[in-house]
């Protein structure tokens, strides 16, 4: 137990045991029902915010909140392995400070496909609650179904789950046709009804705004 402990306090994993003690107080509160479960969610994909950061990781599909919970949880292990068999049997004195930099990129580095991955195998479930939460599938490929009529409507099916369908509402600019796959980018609430923008389209742009990211840095 005092291993346990001293592994738990020690940096960098200290970091994750504190966010995670963070993320209790949170799914308590949601238990309770004083938070929401869509605490961090947004209407639209557009801009550099968490939802929108964790759909680019591969994490649609779920909520933020509990993609981000089972993000620390993996990490948080994966630094404490690496607390336990890398930094702990050496004395490293001032070095310890920049490893454990390293270390916490490398946990959530190593640990982000894994998650992703488990949060892909909840989606049914979620897919199920989606008549309550549509914002949950913003980031999703979906098929359409149809031509749109006069007025832009037109329905689409998840490509992973074809019993769960949506309503689209095109733009002239913009406009779905049958058997095209596009990914939802903004829910509109009046509308019960959902943006959405040609998959070929939505990865030129995730792999455009990387490429700037990088060169920014």
């Amino acid at each position: 137990m005092d291993s346990v402990r001293h592994i738990a306090l020690s940096f960098p994993t200290v970091a994750f045991s504190a966010l995670l003690m963070v993320a209790l107080l949170y799914w308590l509160l949601v238990l309770v029902r004083l938070a929401p479960l869509e605490l961090f969610e947004k209407d639209s994909l557009k801009g550099d915010h968490l939802a929108s950061s964790l759909v680019a990781l591969g994490f649609a599909g779920v909520p933020p909140s509990v993609a981000l919970s089972v993000l620390l949880v993996l990490a948080g292990v994966v630094s404490a392995l690496a607390e336990r068999f890398l930094l702990s049997p050496f004395d490293l004195g001032l070095f310890r400070l920049p490893l454990g930099v390293a270390v916490l990129w490398a946990s959530l580095a190593l640990a982000s496909p894994l998650a992703a991955l488990l949060c892909r195998r909840m989606h049914p479930w979620f897919h199920r609650r989606a008549a309550r939460n549509r914002r949950v599938l913003l980031g999703e490929s979906v098929e359409v179904q149809a031509e749109p009529d006069g007025q832009g409507w037109t329905t689409g099916t998840l490509v992973d789950d074809p019993e769960c369908s949506v309503r689209l509402h095109g733009k002239t600019e913009s406009m779905p046709h049958a058997g095209e796959r596009r990914v939802l980018v903004k829910y509109v609430v009046d509308e019960d009804a959902f943006r959405s923008v040609a998959e070929h389209d939505y990865l030129d742009a995730r792999t455009r705004l990387s490429r700037l990211h990088l060169k920014r840095r």
